[in-house]
């Protein structure tokens, strides 16, 4: 529930298509004024011309696109919304591309070519990339770019440009959500060492007494925690308003404690907004990132956003950096070899660096200045440690994307073709991004005609409304729907720890204990995500999103259900089996499974559990008390099943899912169902990896799984220690293999996102085809033509 605002920092991550009431009405087509006569000199004497030619409605008519609000921060270096990145990804041109499947395109000068469900595609972008693993254990990426490539304005795009980037957000005071400066690039420790923001410093000391030092005095001291805790009311009264009108479990006439409490902070009866936010500083010190403070956004802006907006005209001063100590003055691993080439080497081999370099080309005569940029004399376009001058340009993006930026105003984006894209000047001249109010006034506008594309959730409501608007159907002559799998998936956990016989979580018996259980869940999968969602999930098999490149696909050598075989291995199923012959053979095969870790099994029935282990289990699952969950009906079903063969099988409904969180983190949980969000690598690391040889602790997420396999641990390095993705996929399937056998995790759905299009007003036809989750209807917007 949580993170109301989602932060996205990979250019290439799926671009959503979202829209406010203010726009949502009846539009006329904003003309861009560019302070020239409109009157076109087309060097032909028109003067005899006897008639005349009506213009094509795509040099006339804006393509309408409805969304979420906006928070006019269309940079490429400081967006927070996914909604703002989509403006200035409009304008913007990435160093590289992906495919369809979300892998990075490294021939993009020339193409490559690559299938997806069943037709081959070619992919362009501006360069090629050379990847190179050296001797020493570097790792060389080479970059050339193709050198006809122009700016919107006209300018020429050259490596300086790219390098002047890469310099902004590796900076020691950069605070945007890029994580550039994360990657192991041989010597970006160095370069930001020595200097930090005054903001920083002072965060640093922490709130108390002011102690003299030469970085900031004591009156910028005691402005900044004045700001520092004003703008946490406004961030505390952000998560009331999410509560209230994005989630509706409260209202305003709620009190400070009960709204707080469905947040999952714990206050006194007579608590203030104060108090909220004392007890999340208490939780999370002055850390202000995502993994801090920010985690817990409502509909509010970033605290940092909130704070410098309290600081007013003095902001510039606390994000200026501070000189602490030495600093080298380049970044050793960034090389400039031409004039459209560079080497970017890191340290170490790192799997998602390639994702983090590909980042927007931005101009550096726009965003910076070159009068102060000499590579050759280490000097980048801006002075190290104040970057005011490329937050200046916040609000007016310019880059070499399909669309340039023209105005926002009156919630209304304007954009107009770029006719130096290097990929063609768009179809479609004029395109306006709309401010929607909610999922009514988005469907409504495209069947009112005011809207052309939108992404209203993909509802039980909102399909209805959708086969209403078509006579029955999601794809007709009004609304043509698209659907795409969301970028992560659902599943039911196991902890190892409290699943488990004796003393050994990785034990055989403990095993097959959690693969018991599994077995049967499993076979209720079907049912209840069809009766859930019906066409707009599909069950999966592995833990992993099936956007994934890494993702086992049915046709791959290997590829199993998840959990159909019995404890010899044998197939629990067979193809002509009836659904009610399946759940028998599923129980039958559970009985194998409990025998087998030490259960008495008697005449169909456990009748005695092992020691450390019990008859009776209860399975968590937070479905608002109501049993409104995708995987309710996979415990409910299972409840039975279990209770005809002697167990117990108990299940807690939790109204606020903040009590499941808590209650994982303490390793407190047998079963319980939940999903994970993912990422266009499906780097391992975080959720499964539990330490090493050298004992190690166990770090990211798998404290809810307790998953401890060296073997496990060892292919997830591997895998992220390497850049050939045909490696790292059969390495990813032997991690999810191994998943599968500790049966700590059971896949249960792929669900999806869905985009609409206005059949009456878009050329179908023309619209990116085979749209996926990282390859979104923007892709090949150029394309895009109206009726």
């Amino acid at each position: 529930m949580k993170r109301f605002t989602r932060i996205l920092t990979l250019l290439l991550a799926v671009i959503m298509v979202a829209c406010m009431f203010a726009a949502c009405g009846e539009t006329k087509p904003e003309t861009p004024d560019t302070g020239k006569d409109t009157a076109k000199d087309t060097g032909k004497d028109t003067s005899t011309d006897t008639q005349s030619v009506e213009p094509s409605k795509n040099d006339t008519t804006p393509l309408v696109v409805g969304y979420s609000p906006f928070s006019n921060k269309f940079s490429p270096f400081f967006s927070e919304t996914a909604y703002d990145q989509d403006v200035w990804s409009m304008t913007a041109l990435g160093l590289l591309t992906s495919d369809r499947q979300g892998a990075m395109i490294m021939k993009g000068i020339e193409g490559e070519t690559k299938p997806y469900n069943g037709t081959d595609y070619t992919y362009y972008g501006p360069a090629d990339c050379t990847i190179t693993e050296n001797e020493d254990g570097t790792v060389t990426y080479d970059f050339k770019l193709r050198e006809d490539l122009k700016f919107s304005d006209g300018e020429p795009i050259t490596i300086d440009d790219v390098i002047f980037s890469m310099y902004v957000l590796s900076d020691p005071t950069y605070d945007g959500s890029s994580t550039l400066f994360a990657v192991p690039i041989v010597g970006m420790d160095e370069y930001r060492s020595g200097m930090e923001s005054r903001m920083a410093l002072i965060l640093k000391a922490g709130e108390g007494a002011y102690a003299a030092n030469d970085y900031y005095t004591e009156e910028q001291y005691n402005a900044f925690w004045e700001a520092f805790n004003a703008a946490g009311i406004d961030f505390v009264l952000g998560i009331k308003d999410a509560l209230v009108n994005v989630y509706a479990m409260n209202t305003e006439e709620d009190t400070v404690a009960t709204w707080a409490a469905n947040w999952g902070f714990e206050v006194a009866e007579d608590a203030t907004e104060a108090d909220v936010w004392a007890t999340i500083v208490k939780k999370y010190g002055y850390d202000l990132s995502d993994n801090g403070i920010n985690s817990e956004v409502g509909t509010s802006d970033s605290i940092t956003t909130l704070i410098l907006a309290k600081l007013g005209d003095a902001a510039s001063d606390y994000q200026a950096g501070v000189q602490t100590g030495e600093s080298a003055a380049n970044i050793s691993g960034i090389v400039k070899t031409g004039d459209y080439s560079m080497t970017v080497t890191t340290s170490k081999v790192d799997a998602t660096a390639i994702y983090q370099l590909s980042l927007a080309i931005s101009p550096l005569h726009y965003y910076g200045d070159k009068a102060a940029y000499d590579y050759a004399n280490n000097k980048f376009g801006f002075t190290k440690g104040d970057l005011s001058i490329v937050r200046a340009k916040t609000t007016q993006p310019l880059g070499a994307g399909p669309y340039k930026f023209i105005k926002f105003e009156n919630g209304v984006v304007n954009f107009e073709a770029n006719e130096n894209y290097f990929k063609g000047a768009p179809k479609i001249k004029y395109i306006n991004f709309l401010e929607c109010l909610n999922d009514n006034d988005k469907l409504s506008g495209v069947v009112t005609g005011s809207i052309d594309i939108t992404d209203p959730s993909f509802s039980t409501n909102n399909i209805a409304a959708i086969e209403e608007a078509n006579g029955g159907e999601l794809i007709g002559d009004v609304i043509t729907t698209n659907t795409v799998d969301n970028l992560g998936y659902g599943y039911i956990g196991q902890n190892a720890k409290v699943q488990k016989v004796g003393d050994d979580p990785g034990s055989e018996a403990s095993k097959n204990l959690r693969r018991a259980y599994a077995t049967v869940m499993a076979v209720y999968r079907d049912v209840a995500i069809d009766s859930y969602y019906g066409d707009r999930a599909s069950v999966i098999n592995y833990p992993i999103s099936n956007t994934s490149w890494a993702a086992p696909q049915s046709s791959d050598d290997g590829y199993q259900v998840a959990f159909s075989v019995d404890v010899d291995g044998n197939p629990i199923y067979t193809s002509d089996m009836t659904a009610e012959q399946k759940y028998e053979a599923a129980k039958k095969a559970a009985l194998g499974f409990f025998e087998a870790a030490g259960f008495t099994v008697e005449n169909g029935k456990v009748t005695k559990a092992p020691e450390g282990a019990s008859l009776e289990v209860e399975a968590w699952i937070p479905a608002d008390g109501t049993g409104d969950h995708p995987a309710f009906m996979i415990f409910d079903e299972a409840r039975k099943a279990f209770e005809e063969i002697g167990i117990t099988f108990k299940i807690k409904d939790l109204t606020n899912s903040s009590e499941l969180w808590t209650a994982l983190s303490a390793q407190s949980v047998a079963i319980w169902a939940a999903a994970w969000g993912a990422t266009v690598d499906p780097d391992m690391y975080q959720i499964y990896f539990s330490g090493d040889d050298e004992g190690h602790a166990a770090g990211g997420s798998n404290y809810q799984y307790a998953i401890d396999d060296q073997d496990l641990n060892k292919m997830i390095l591997e895998a992220r220690e390497s850049t050939d993705q045909t490696y790292r996929k059969t390495m990813y399937k032997a991690c999810l293999d191994k998943i599968i056998e500790w049966a700590v995790e059971l896949p249960t759905y792929q669900r999806q996102n869905a985009i609409i299009f206005s059949t009456q007003r878009v050329n179908i036809d023309t619209i990116t085809p085979d749209i996926t989750t990282f390859y979104g209807w923007m892709s090949e917007i150029e394309n895009t033509e109206l009726k």
